[in-house]
């Protein structure tokens, strides 16, 4: 018994217990300026069972996040265009024609012939929404077609130095 004087009318056990719960007391007076002095510097405070900052992430949302981060969304978006081109439009489609520009949401197809070109603008709804399908989102809302390119005649047997035949009128 340290400090604790007994008088004769209060008993030993009684002054004991009282001792207990003052040191008790300054025990958990510590325990609580310790939790107070590590939550103000920022050291881990561990949390119940629940949801929590600190657990982990899911592949799908830590790789959503990298790529919104990075800015990487338009060149996902025409991976899965090119990689799966003959999935989406259908093979014989992809026969005739390729996607050869792609900058969200406009969509340039070449197509071999003036012939393809005419049957994939008459297919053109029915080609956004099959990509719409296919992607899961409204990546492409513009499709632009093109028919074969002509031949130039900058260079070669045909071609005329100067202003050419329209030089002819004065």
């Amino acid at each position: 018994m340290s400090g604790i004087i007994p008088d004769e009318a209060t008993p030993v056990a009684a002054l004991e217990a009282l001792d207990r719960v003052r040191r008790m007391e300054v025990t958990q007076a510590r325990i609580f300026a310790h939790r107070r002095r590590t939550r103000i510097r920022g050291d881990v405070t561990y949390t119940s069972a629940g949801k929590d900052k600190r657990d982990p992430a899911t592949i799908s949302s830590a790789l959503g996040n990298l790529i919104s981060s990075r800015g990487w969304s338009s060149s996902i978006d025409i991976g899965k265009v090119l990689g799966r081109w003959p999935e989406l439009v259908g093979t014989q489609v992809a026969m005739h024609c390729k996607p050869v520009d792609f900058s969200p949401p406009l969509l340039v197809i070449a197509a071999d012939s003036t012939t393809w070109a005419t049957q994939l603008r008459v297919l053109k709804p029915t080609i956004l929404s099959a990509l719409e399908a296919g992607l899961g989102s409204r990546t492409i809302t513009e499709i632009e077609i093109r028919g074969p390119q002509g031949r130039s005649f900058k260079k070669g047997r045909r071609s005329v130095s100067g202003r050419g035949p329209r030089d002819t009128y004065g």
